[in-house]
């Protein structure tokens, strides 16, 4: 029987008394009110607003804390948003997904901690505070002071921290706002502290010089993980130069480069030791040396074509032989193997700076190459690279010359390169990527600057070194916070020695990866990644633990308390401060073995550690080891795909594994990016951004609850007002299906404890939606179970529309029926049951909605409910409630009266328009007898007079199966006039069968045998003489298309009806309402309605129909056929 528990609103159906009532409690009646009826029409912007004051205001996010207090913990980490900006609609993505999965987990009987985060230090907090203070350089921040630098990014923090809370409350976010974690805590540097600590130990940490990314902007290296972030199409001058070859007269080696400005610290060239070099002679005699291969080869030629990744202006690129013809031609002289060229010197471009001649490199010196005297002149020479760490080749042909100039001191594959030989090294910038002192008029000139390029182009024109110049598009590393372009930097920096990478890789094969290929894609990452620099030369952040002393050594701190045992100096100016600049930089401590004092690095820490942390620091791993233990690992993390398997993922899973040998979680949710609706990236510069709150209150929260769980996470999703305005339309949908109930249920009084309905109450419809149902709550559990919203939320719209379009619509004539008899009863039980199911259903992502329904169907109702849909318990699934055969019998019920639908539009033969017969087809006997059963139901929504099953398909439509030419010559190529040959001789229906059975159709021919699916397939229907058809594999439908005199009356009498309902919709007419009809009813129009006078009063609740001029509350003229009515409508009271 249906029964309504107070405490847990959905309870299974029918139990085995057959009967239906409702559990009354000890202190009497259960009724508080009744359903209250509602505007069709719902604000639901102003519906949210409401429901957050009544939470608020009734404390049920702690209710519902406290409900789960002690139960089964499931434990999910924050990963932290920047608090540096307000939200944009894309963190509000993630911030759903997190709070859909913590409702329903919640409802579900779980402990959750409630604890959110945010990430507070770093680079894009300084920029931001740079911003303000109107600073374009690092030294401005010094000359300022770090101090108040750092203060005023401490409050930045505060305050944005404080912005994204309220938007993320209005989101819905149920979190603990007053207990979120913040990156710039003690606990999160001090545990960071003792990760490093551990790494120190083991020899893990060390100082090294290398080529990096390099912000002059910013004034601080960028990590291999921090780079693909900001990586931008940019158009570059890349220049054609020659080398000129030392002891062989007018002889060059050709070499190109897109960053002119490395020239100045050009070291050696290399070659490919199995590649053809061609000796080029040019109409002036020099004679030039490149690869063969890229003589004619045609620089991105389908970048251009496509205009894929193609900057516009830019033209189209020359050929090496183009470049040359435009200079008066060229002969070949010969082709030279590249092992025969390594050992040539030649000249550099910039041989006559003075870095270019400094013993051992510059700035930075190898000792035995400055005792030898070798400078980067006496270097010049063709060298063999190699190939890298993977097996590739360094240098290959095709775009460039198959001569690539390398410096050691501008490039990390040619510092590499350049280690491994035994060369110098020239690094030309300083920290604001400014040539040093060392390279005469370059010196103090930005070498990104557009003017210093250009002067640098010029200087070699002049000097007769510059033989081509070119716009060249392609994709270069950014600053991903304040844009500038990075430079690549010889500098020291402190590193984690990443030779552990397999403890890593043990843990990330014992997460559950959502999508499963992320498993792949972080193992991908970890076999290829470097060392991790850790190091940043900024102000704001982790303060690097580390210590270094005269003598070269350090030495890292792993707390507080080991950082006052050893403090020596500074320990009062720094103790009751947080532990970042400049207060920790005055801390000096006494080296345990040597005794020797030293000074923190100035260095602060990778953002990354930051955030890799907090599986430790916020669960108290230093302070309460039980604690930690209680909700570690987590049960869940959810965070964008992109960048963060080298990024979050990454740095969690690499503290973890050094920290406990233990994967942080078990399952990992990541999802795509959020675009504009056209695909495009979403920037503030290019007009395209859409802010949290103007799309809150604008198209409504629950809109963007329901686009975000709607969308498949591997699939960026397109974000914008349009898209918002469909999903609107299904919100809609779910409120008309409300609104219908609860105005019915109003206007009759409708209280389900005082009905008296049975299973054999229950007709066919009804049956069907509770199996329905019930198939629906088992699946929304089974996709959530797996952290697919997505999946769910197809559920539900298809759920939907067959509740809204199918079961509401098949029953409204129960509910308007004045007979409160026990098919009425069960129809408002029935549909009372599934929306108070439903909302619960949904409540964790679309929260707003419904609670405003439950208040009024469930709070109005039932005195001891609980006082919230969050605080009821998510509904379990009946499986003996799930009827298959008969779902599949419904199913193929309304399958009929689709493709009826289909057919009717074919002929453009409108529903209103009563049509004679309609002939259908299915496999199953017991499905077609079930289908005649329910003849009524076909009979009424495809407006036929007589329904009948047909012996064969070929009776209603006729199917005609040709080959695909165009794939099947793709596929199958030489066999493709066979595979004609063979069509022509066999029947297409038994193709069709084939296909339909089997999935494939196979043909055997001489060469063997081939298998041709639907796709391979051109198949064409046509409907049998005096019908219209439609069909699928399983199902198909034709109807007469003859119209009698009778049947187009009846359709004129519809096609007026229609209009009558339009005019009290206008007038704001009850659904209940009476009414009288007065006009003119002449004509064929008149002779219609008379033929169908009852029919016509019944569905408009016409009492009388007065033939006068037309007068009433509402007047209106309308077009039916060729003729123009005109009539009044005025309400009765009965």
């Amino acid at each position: 029987m249906l029964s309504l528990p107070f405490f847990n609103i959905y309870s299974p159906l029918f139990p085995d008394d057959k009967k239906i009532n409702f559990r009354t409690p000890k202190n009497g009646n259960n009724i508080n009110s009744m359903i209250q009826r509602i505007q069709p029409k719902a604000d639901f912007i102003a519906m949210e607003h409401e429901i957050l004051d009544f939470w608020q205001k009734n404390n049920i996010f702690q209710k519902r804390r406290e409900a789960n207090a002690g139960k089964l913990k499931w434990s999910f980490i924050d990963g932290p948003i920047t608090a540096n900006n307000p939200m944009g609609v894309h963190h509000a993505w993630g911030r759903t997904l997190k709070d859909v999965f913590n409702r329903y987990k919640a409802m579900d009987g779980h402990e959750l901690r409630y604890q959110q985060g945010f990430d507070c230090q770093g680079l894009w907090v300084e920029v931001e505070v740079e911003k303000e203070l109107g600073f374009k350089s690092k030294k401005e921040v010094e000359e300022y002071g770090i101090e108040k630098f750092v203060n005023m990014c401490k409050e930045r923090v505060r305050k944005y921290s404080a912005v994204q809370t309220e938007q993320s409350k209005r989101l819905g976010y149920w979190m603990d706002w007053n207990d979120s974690y913040y990156t710039m805590s003690n606990e999160n540097n001090y545990t960071i502290w003792g990760f490093l600590k551990k790494l120190s130990d083991q020899g893990k940490i060390y100082r090294g010089s290398d080529v990096v990314p390099w912000s002059g902007r910013s004034g601080t290296s960028y990590s291999q993980m921090e780079i693909i972030e900001g990586r931008k199409l940019v158009a570059h001058k890349s220049v054609f130069v020659r080398f000129p070859l030392r002891d062989r007269k007018n002889e060059y080696l050709l070499v190109w480069t897109t960053t002119p400005w490395t020239l100045t610290s050009n070291v050696v060239a290399g070659v490919n030791v199995n590649l053809d070099y061609v000796k080029l002679q040019a109409a002036d005699g020099s004679i030039y040396y490149f690869t063969q291969q890229n003589l004619e080869f045609k620089r991105l030629e389908k970048q251009f074509k496509e205009k894929k990744q193609w900057i516009e202006g830019v033209p189209k690129l020359k050929t090496i032989a183009q470049i040359f013809k435009e200079r008066g031609g060229y002969e070949i002289l010969g082709t030279i193997k590249g092992e025969e060229m390594v050992g040539w010197t030649y000249d550099g471009p910039f041989d006559h700076f003075e870095a270019q001649s400094i013993p051992g490199g510059y700035p930075y010196t190898v000792d035995k190459l400055e005792a030898e005297g070798i400078t980067g002149k006496s270097q010049h020479q063709v060298v063999n690279p190699g190939k890298d760490n993977i097996g590739n080749d360094i240098v290959v042909g095709g775009e460039g010359t198959g001569i690539v100039h390398m410096a050691p001191g501008c490039g990390d594959i040619d510092n590499k390169v350049g280690k491994k030989l035994g060369f110098i090294s020239i690094a030309p910038l300083d920290e604001e990527s400014k040539f040093t002192d060392k390279f005469g008029w370059l010196s103090g000139k930005s070498a990104t600057d557009k003017e210093t390029v250009q002067a640098i182009l010029d200087d070699l024109k002049e000097r007769g070194f510059l033989l081509h110049v070119e716009d060249y598009p392609h994709i270069y590393p950014h600053c991903w916070r304040s844009g500038d372009e990075l430079v690549f930097r010889l500098v020291d920096e402190w590193y984690i020695n990443m030779d552990w990478r397999d403890k890593i890789k043990k843990i990330v094969d014992d997460i559950n990866w959502i999508p499963e290929w992320g498993k792949d894609r972080e193992h991908e990452w970890l076999d290829n990644m470097g060392d991790w620099m850790i190091s940043k030369k900024r102000f704001w952040g982790l303060a690097l633990p580390i210590w270094t002393f005269e003598d070269g050594s350090y030495y890292v701190v792993g707390s507080k308390e080991e950082l006052n045992e050893l403090a020596v100096e500074g320990w009062d100016e720094f103790d009751g401060q947080s532990p970042h600049r400049p207060w920790i930089d005055k801390v000096k401590i006494k080296h345990p073995a040597s005794g020797l004092i030293g000074s923190r690095i100035e260095d602060v820490g990778n953002p990354w550690l930051d955030a890799g942390i907090v599986p430790f620091s916020t669960l108290d791993y230093n302070t309460n080891k039980a604690y930690w233990e209680e909700w570690f690992p987590a049960d869940f993390v959810v965070e964008s795909f992109p960048g963060q398997f080298r990024h979050w993922f990454y740095s969690m899973l690499a503290m973890a594994a050094m920290l406990e040998e233990k994967a942080p979680f078990k399952n990992l949710l990541g999802h795509a990016l959020v675009k504009a609706e056209d695909g495009q990236d979403m920037h503030k510069s290019w007009g395209n951004a859409i802010w949290f709150d103007d799309a809150a209150e604008e198209m409504g929260v629950d809109v963007m609850r329901w686009m975000y769980a709607s969308q498949n996470p591997e699939h960026n999703l397109l974000f914008g007002y349009s898209h918002g305005n469909e999903v609107r339309k299904k919100l809609i949908q779910l409120w008309n299906s409300y609104s219908f109930f609860a105005t019915y249920a109003a206007v009759d009084g409708f209280n389900p404890a005082e009905s008296n309905v049975t299973e054999i109450d229950l007709n066919i419809m009804d049956q069907w939606i509770l199996s329905k149902l019930h198939a629906f709550i088992r699946d929304s559990r089974t996709a959530l179970d797996g952290f697919r919203s997505d999946q769910m939320m197809k559920k539900f719209e298809a759920f939907l529309e067959e509740l809204s379009n199918w079961y509401i619509r098949r029953s409204r004539r129960r509910f308007w029926k004045s007979e409160d008899d026990k098919d009425k009863q069960a129809a408002y039980r029935v549909l009372y049951e599934v929306l108070t199911s439903v909302i619960k259903v949904m409540a964790p992502i679309l929260p707003f909605v419904t609670e405003k329904i439950y208040q009024n169907l469930v709070c109005n109702l039932i005195k001891d409910a609980p006082e919230s849909i969050h605080l009821c318990d998510y509904p379990n699934a009946d499986e003996s409630k799930i009827n298959m055969a008969l779902i599949e019998k419904v199913d193929s019920l309304r399958r009929v009266v689709e493709l009826g639908r289909s057919a009717r539009n074919k002929a453009n033969l409108k529903i209103r328009q009563p049509l004679a017969e309609l002939g259908f087809t299915v496999k199953e006997d017991s499905v077609a007898d079930f289908i005649l059963d329910q003849q009524h139901v076909v009979l009424d929504e495809l407006n036929v007079k007589l329904i009948r099953r047909a012996d064969l398909e070929t009776e209603l439509i006729r199917y005609t199966i040709k080959p695909n030419l165009p794939i099947l010559g793709q596929k199958y190529g030489k066999n493709l006039q066979s595979i004609r040959t063979h069509f022509g001789s066999v029947d297409g229906g038994d193709i069709l069968n084939e296909i339909r059975t089997n999935k494939n159709y196979k043909i055997q021919l001489d060469e063997g045998e081939i298998s041709i699916v639907r796709e391979d397939l051109i198949i064409e229907s046509e409907s049998a003489e005096g019908l219209t058809a439609s069909g699928d594999d399983n199902v198909t439908v034709g109807l007469t298309t003859k119209l009698t005199d009778e049947l187009v009356k009846e359709g004129i009498v519809r096609d007026v009806i229609r209009q009558v309902q339009t005019m009290r919709k206008n007038a704001n007419f009850a659904v209940e309402d009476r009414i009288k009809i007065k006009g003119n009813i002449d004509g064929t129009v008149g002779e219609a309605i008379q033929s169908f006078e009852e029919f016509f009063k019944n569905e408009v609740l016409a009492v009388e129909l007065i033939d006068q001029e037309p007068e009433g509350e509402i007047k209106a003229e309308f077009q039916i056929g060729s003729q123009t009515v005109h009539f009044g409508l005025e309400r009765v009271n009965i």
